[in-house]
C-alpha cells in the first residue's frame, strides 16, 4: 500500500534473522498497487504498480499527497530476495490476492472485472484504503488469466505455500451481474458465499496439481473451504479454531493481538493512532494457540505471524517504529514454551530489552 523497496525488504530480511523469524509474508498485489513483475502480462505494473496521488494517514485522514506513488519489484528482485532469505534460513511466501482487493489488476486489464456491472475502464489504481467492491469477475477468462500469473510466481517463490488473499470480497457485484448469477446457477451453487469458495477450490486444486498448498485469509472458510487450503486465522482466533477443528492447518495472526501497525498506547500523541491499543506487554502476553484446542486440534497451528500493513506507514522509519520493538516481544512468544501469558514475567524482558535496544541501535532501527 506503501512500496517498500528492495533494499528495505533485503534489510528487514536480516532483522527477522536476528530474532529467528523464519517466515516473510510477501503482500504483493492490492487495490492500491501491484508490486510484481508478470512477464506475459506487462500492464500489471506499466498501469497497476502506480496510482496517481496517495493518502497519508488512515481512511479518515484528510492529508493528500498529489504525486504518483508507486513501484514494483522486478523478478531479478524477487530471485534475489527469495536467495537472500534462503541464505538466513527464511522462506519467503508471496501473496497474490483473489477475487478482492483487485482494483489495480481491473485498472490494467478491465476484462478481469464486472463489465455488466461498471465500466471498468474508468477505473484506475484505488488511492484510499479501505474495502474495495470492485473484484475480480467469476469468468474462464479471469482463472486462464490468474494461472499464468501463478505460473510465474511458482517459478520465482519455491516456497510450499501460496498466498491467495481471499479476504475482504465484497458480493455486490455479483449479486447484480448477470454473467456472476449466471454462473451460480450453472454450478449449482447455493449463493455468492459459495462462488467465491468455487473460486479458491479452482486454485486449490491447480495449485496442488504443482506439489503447492493454498493459504488464504479465514475468509475462505465462508461458502466451505477447498480440501487441501490453510488457513491465515486473522479476524480473531474463531477461524482458526473452527479450521483447526476440522483437521486443517493454520497460522494464528489475530489482528487484536499481533497487527503492529495498530497503535502501541492509547492517547492522541501516537502517530496515526490507528486500530487497537496493543503495547509491547500486550504483545508480549500473546498466546497463539487458543486453550480451546484439544491437543490433536493444537496440532494443526503451523505457527504464528504479525502482521505489519503500510497505509498508515509511508516510510521505512515509520515501519521500524511500528513493528519495533514489539516484534522482539512477538519473537519470544512464538519461539519459547513459556508458562501461561498472565504468568509471564514481563519484568524480567523488559530487563532483557535493555540490553536487545542496544543491538537495535546498532542495527539502525527506528523503534519506538
Amino acid at each position: 500500500r506503501h512500496f517498500m523497496p528492495k533494499d528495505g525488504v533485503l534489510r528487514y530480511l536480516d532483522l527477522m534473522a536476528a530474532h529467528k523469524l523464519n517466515v516473510l509474508h510477501l503482500h504483493l498485489t492490492d487495490d492500491q498497487g501491484w508490486r510484481i513483475e508478470i512477464r506475459r502480462y506487462p500492464k500489471l505494473t506499466e498501469t497497476g504498480s502506480w496510482r496517481s496521488r496517495t493518502k497519508f494517514g488512515h481512511r479518515a485522514s484528510p492529508l493528500w499527497e498529489d504525486k504518483p506513488h508507486g513501484g514494483y519489484y522486478t523478478q531479478d528482485d524477487i530471485r534475489e530476495i527469495v536467495a537472500y532469505a534462503a541464505e538466513r534460513h527464511i522462506t519467503v511466501v508471496p501473496e497474490i490476492d483473489v477475487p478482492g482487493h483487485s482494483q489495480a489488476a481491473i485498472a490494467a486489464y478491465p476484462e478481469l472485472g464486472n463489465t455488466d456491472v461498471i465500466d471498468t475502464t474508468a477505473l484506475s489504481v484505488w488511492d484510499t484504503w479501505g474495502i474495495n467492491s470492485n473484484v475480480l469477475a467469476p469468468t474462464d477468462n479471469t482463472l486462464r488469466f490468474y494461472e499464468g500469473v501463478f505460473e510465474e510466481v511458482l517459478e520465482m517463490f519455491p516456497s510450499r505455500f501460496i498466498h491467495i488473499g481471499g479476504d475482504e470480497c465484497p458480493k455486490d457485484q455479483w449479486q447484480k451481474s448477470s454473467a456472476a448469477q449466471e454462473r451460480i446457477a450453472e454450478l449449482g451453487l447455493a449463493d455468492e458465499d459459495q462462488l467465491q469458495s468455487w473460486f479458491v477450490r479452482h486454485f486449490d486444486t491447480w495449485l496442488a496439481a504443482r506439489g503447492r498448498r493454498l493459504i488464504g485469509w479465514d475468509e475462505i472458510l465462508q461458502g466451505g473451504l477447498a480440501p487441501g487450503a490453510a488457513v491465515s486465522s486473522w479476524r480473531g482466533f474463531e477461524g482458526g479454531v473452527t479450521a483447526a477443528r476440522a483437521g486443517r492447518d493454520v497460522v494464528m495472526c489475530p489482528e487484536q493481538h499481533v497487527y503492529l501497525d495498530h497503535r502501541q498506547a492509547p492517547g492522541d500523541d501516537e502517530p496515526v493512532p490507528i486500530g487497537f491499543v496493543r503495547t509491547l506487554e500486550d504483545v508480549y502476553r500473546f498466546e497463539p494457540v487458543p486453550a480451546a484446542l484439544t491437543e490433536a486440534e493444537a496440532r494443526h497451528v503451523l505457527g504464528t505471524q504479525a502482521n505489519v500493513w503500510t497505509e498508515a506507514l509511508e516510510d521505512a522509519g515509520r515501519v521500524d517504529y511500528q513493528a519495533f520493538p514489539r516484534l522482539a516481544a512477538f519473537a519470544e512468544v512464538a519461539w519459547s514454551r513459556l508458562p501461561a501469558p498472565a504468568d509471564r514475567d514481563f519484568a524480567r524482558f523488559e530487563r532483557r530489552m535493555a540490553a536487545h535496544y542496544r543491538r537495535l541501535d546498532a542495527l539502525g532501527v527506528a523503534y519506538r
